[in-house]
């Protein structure tokens, strides 16, 4: 079953950012410390999975998902 929740685009005005400053950047997560712990502990998901790695590289349209918000990665 598709999520129903609604998606936000966050213009990053390039072609990739990393997943940890993409969070910061999107307004998921407020520090880096806040970002680093919701990545570990498999908070975070990419395109509807769990990823925990601070630096994937994220590619115009990727969806990321935190505490019930998703953005997605636009230009």
């Amino acid at each position: 079953m598709p999520d129903a929740t609604p998606i936000t685009d966050v213009s990053i005005g390039g072609e990739g950012i990393r997943l940890g400053q993409f969070l910061k950047f999107a307004g998921l997560l407020d520090s880096g410390g806040d970002v680093k712990e919701a990545i570990i502990d498999g908070y975070v998901t990419v395109n509807g999975e769990v990823d925990r790695r601070r630096g994937r590289q994220l590619q115009l349209g990727d969806v990321v998902a935190h505490d019930g918000r998703r953005v997605r990665v636009s230009r």
